[in-house]
């Protein structure tokens, strides 16, 4: 069998034994057919790998190698799993990340008050959509959900009592949120009732006008729009309200191992990104507003 067949199967394995994400998938799928053009039919030759890792490393920032090389590294274990091969060449070989450390990009709180305010005091178009707009905004700083997992949620997934959603995340890994804002709650089920029928028929809670599912192009496309009609200047999208999410929870208090669950963190590490951006917001408000820096003194004397 040759390799790019193996490759199909295993992208069998992941949708259907691992059932990830459509999304995942297809990026496993860019990665293996990126790999298989450079390699050929050697994909036993060590010297071949490490000569396609050297390209990445030419090509690509260091986060996007990590995660193509982390693909064809999973593939690999698939096929040693399944003994398609007897050794499997990437145990030899040593892969080194030096990773750029970059911190999240978060929202002002001013800001997405601006935004919020402005959505609810402009309905656009159809009273339903709108609704949908301003709920799926919502949700995204409520939760601190990821975009497609927002996009995904089917309607029965989602719990318009008790306020209780269930996610499916990375690696179909699932996780439970809690909605607690009565008023976002109040929202999403005002936004259920106005398009109970069309929810019902297409399975997502959040639709489009031809009551498909509301895809996460759209969403940032939404969230693009309003956030131009509102006078923001700054380019927001909706995984920043995920980052605000993180960084304002650890700024008022709550410890990172209860915000490394709600996010769908695997390792703590992740989360951990979180603390540097709430510290250096710190530094930025003591430095603009402690009183200490307003007194004239006269300093010390030479």
């Amino acid at each position: 069998m040759k390799i790019r067949e193996k490759g199909a199967l295993y992208l069998e394995y992941c949708r259907f034994r691992k059932e990830l994400n459509p999304k995942t998938i297809s990026a496993y799928r860019i990665d293996l057919k990126q790999y298989f053009d450079f390699i050929g039919e050697n994909g036993l030759d060590k010297k071949r790998i490490e000569e396609f890792i050297t390209e990445l490393h030419r090509k690509y920032k260091q986060k996007t190698v990590k995660r193509k090389i982390a693909t064809i590294k999973a593939f690999y274990i698939y096929l040693e799993e399944e003994e398609f091969i007897a050794d499997n060449p990437f145990r030899k070989i040593k892969v080194k990340f030096k990773e750029t450390f970059t911190l999240p990009r978060i929202i002002p709180r001013k800001e997405i008050e601006i935004l919020l305010n402005y959505m609810y005091s402009h309905p656009k178009g159809s009273g339903q959509y709108w609704l949908r707009d301003v709920a799926i905004v919502e949700m995204l700083f409520a939760v601190g959900a990821r975009v497609y997992e927002v996009s995904n949620i089917r309607s029965e997934c989602i719990d318009l009592n008790s306020g209780s959603i269930r996610i499916m995340g990375k690696g179909g890994k699932e996780r439970y949120l809690q909605v607690v804002s009565s008023s976002v709650l109040d929202l999403l089920r005002k936004y259920y009732k106005a398009n109970e029928a069309a929810i019902r028929q297409s399975g997502y809670f959040f639709i489009n006008r031809n009551g498909n599912r509301y895809t996460e192009q759209s969403i940032r496309l939404m969230v693009k729009k309003y956030s131009r009609l509102a006078g923001i200047e700054r380019n927001i999208t909706p995984h920043m309200f995920r980052h605000s999410f993180a960084t304002y929870l650890i700024e008022e208090g709550v410890d990172i191992s209860c915000v490394q669950p709600i996010l769908g963190h695997s390792s703590i590490k992740t989360t951990q990104i979180y603390i540097h951006v709430a510290a250096k917001m710190q530094a930025e408000i003591l430095r603009s507003m402690h009183p200490r820096n307003k007194m004239e003194l006269l300093g010390l004397v030479s």
